[in-house]
């Protein structure tokens, strides 16, 4: 191991230029998925009031919100904006239901590239697939202007979705070789980076669309995405071993700190103890519990605060956009406070995970339930909704880093096998979303859709509270096992299932089970 002292005489190591290439990656790969969240209220003809507006306007202290009349757009009294750049000619014709098929579409292929992200990472490295997955990602949102027709749209969305479906769990192998234990909160926060490009995504493209169009926003995010490729090509590396500009004491100090069962060679995956592994879907189900809930405040944000108080595009943008900015700031120093617990012992890794779950999970879906009640009160709504999506950025010291913590060796099979999951909430969300509103704009509505995000999030929370383990599972150590041993493995799990199948049996029925097996 390197000593603290020559670690601590480099100022700017490669791991931290890691952190932020990482960081802009994540921000880049958010800024191409949620471009469309707010730009589709420019990209739609304004119709008539919204009867939730009508609801509200009818509170009587309503008005005395000077927050919400500032942000209100009275222009033709319409649910959706009116920009000074933007005419009727470029917009579309497109009820609730068909805006929630083009917000879904991203992820309507996005979980099916998930774990054959993390089977092509182990292949061909981190920085190749995680690289190209934003980088034509990037391209295809030049095209997206140019699809004049809907689902014309919906097939690029859907395209664009697949090929970055590989960008999230390719990212796990790079952590598990560049990342010990007690930094890797830390690092995993860099994945936060989404936040702070989805902060940056909603103002971006509100101010741009309001001064050069809707369609100047999809060019600009997908620019920016090229040239985040460039410095990703030419300065990251995937493992230490391979970086040529690296010290030999920061290579050392890493090499000395990761976890030993950690391999370069390529080891058969055992596919049939990660299916059968509890803590891979106990932390599957907390991930599916936080991401729900996030995903509903992400992409359903911009439509309600429009929808339900009359909000314009620029202050949609803004106030959909800040949440996700605290959520980074809140994921970093939470990252610091749990990798601090682990390293004064002040508590066991297991519940340092178990605490970051019970923030981004179960109290997330607490302010959910708040803001689904918080009716027309306008800076209530404001404060539940930012709250809420920002605790969810716990989830870096919580299921992220876990799957790393289970297995250093699968962990981007865990986390592509857990994506191709939890992504299905990315469509089934809006889905949802536009069958309960789809012409019936109206609070009570929005109620049930954050009631439904609230049930997720709190009985994932009480799934990994109650099931919940960060020790290294022992299939992790398969790669170094002979055929022997392999072979007593599988005889270990077949025992263990046939105890859990015979268990409420007779002895007489026992016998005759395992004959039978």
């Amino acid at each position: 191991m390197a000593k603290i002292s020559k670690r601590e005489k480099e100022w700017f190591t490669c791991r931290d230029v890691l952190w932020y290439l990482v960081f802009c990656g994540f921000a880049i790969n958010y800024m191409l998925r949620i471009n469309l969240n707010l730009t589709i209220v420019a990209m739609v003809l304004p119709r008539t009031k919204a009867i939730a507006i009508a609801q509200c306007n009818n509170i009587e202290n309503h008005n005395a919100s000077s927050l919400n009349e500032t942000f209100r757009d009275d222009e033709l009294s319409s649910s959706f904006p009116v920009t000074s750049n933007v005419t009727y000619e470029d917009r579309f014709v497109w009820n609730e239901y068909e805006q929630g098929l083009v917000l879904g579409a991203y992820y309507w292929l996005h979980w099916l590239s998930q774990l054959p992200g993390g089977l092509l990472t182990r292949r061909y490295g981190t920085k190749l697939v995680f690289g190209l997955g934003n980088f034509l990602t990037a391209l295809l949102g030049f095209f997206i202007p140019y699809a004049t027709q809907l689902y014309t749209l919906v097939f690029l969305r859907a395209l664009q979705g697949l090929i970055a479906g590989v960008v999230w769990p390719s990212m796990h192998d790079m952590t598990a070789k560049w990342i010990p234990s007690n930094e890797r909160s830390k690092f995993v926060s860099s994945y936060l980076g989404s936040s702070v490009g989805a902060a940056i995504t909603y103002p971006l493209c509100a101010a741009i669309s309001d001064s050069f169009g809707w369609s100047a926003s999809f060019h600009v995010t997908s620019l920016l995405g090229v040239i985040w490729y460039f410095f990703w090509y030419f300065l990251v590396y995937d493992t230490p071993q391979q970086h040529p500009r690296i010290s030999e004491d920061e290579k050392n100090y890493i090499l000395g700190n990761i976890n030993e069962s950690v391999h370069e060679e390529k080891t058969k995956i055992p596919w049939r103890s990660i299916m059968l592994s509890g803590p891979v879907w106990v932390t599957t189900a907390a991930h599916w519990s936080s991401a729900w809930g996030f995903f509903t405040l992400m992409t359903q944000a911009p439509t309600y605060f429009n929808f339900v108080h009359g909000w314009n595009i620029n202050a949609t943008g803004i106030l959909a956009g800040a949440p996700h900015l605290l959520r980074m700031i809140f994921s970093y120093f939470f990252s610091i406070m749990s990798d601090w617990l682990l390293r004064t012992n002040r508590m066991s890794l297991t519940n340092v995970r178990k605490l970051a779950t019970f923030v981004c999970t179960g109290i997330q879906g607490i302010f959910i339930i708040a803001l689904g009640f918080s009716g027309c009160h306008p800076l209530l709504a404001v404060l539940f909704m930012m709250t809420g999506t920002a605790i969810n950025g716990a989830v870096s010291a919580s299921t992220l880093a876990n799957f790393v913590d289970l297995s250093p060796n699968y962990a981007s099979i865990l986390l592509g096998f857990c994506g191709m999951i939890v992504i299905m909430g990315g469509f089934i969300s809006p889905a949802i979303v536009g069958i309960l509103t789809n012409n019936n704009q109206t609070v009570e509505q929005w109620r049930l859709v954050f009631l439904i995000a609230a049930a997720n999030s709190i009985g994932g929370c009480i799934i990994y509270l109650m099931f919940g383990t960060s020790n290294e599972q022992p299939w992790n150590q398969y790669a170094k096992l002979n055929p022997k041993e392999q072979e007593m493995q599988k005889l270990a799990l077949e025992a263990v299932k046939c105890e859990n199948d015979t268990e409420n049996a007779t002895d007489a029925e026992k016998i005759n089970f395992i004959k039978e097996r």
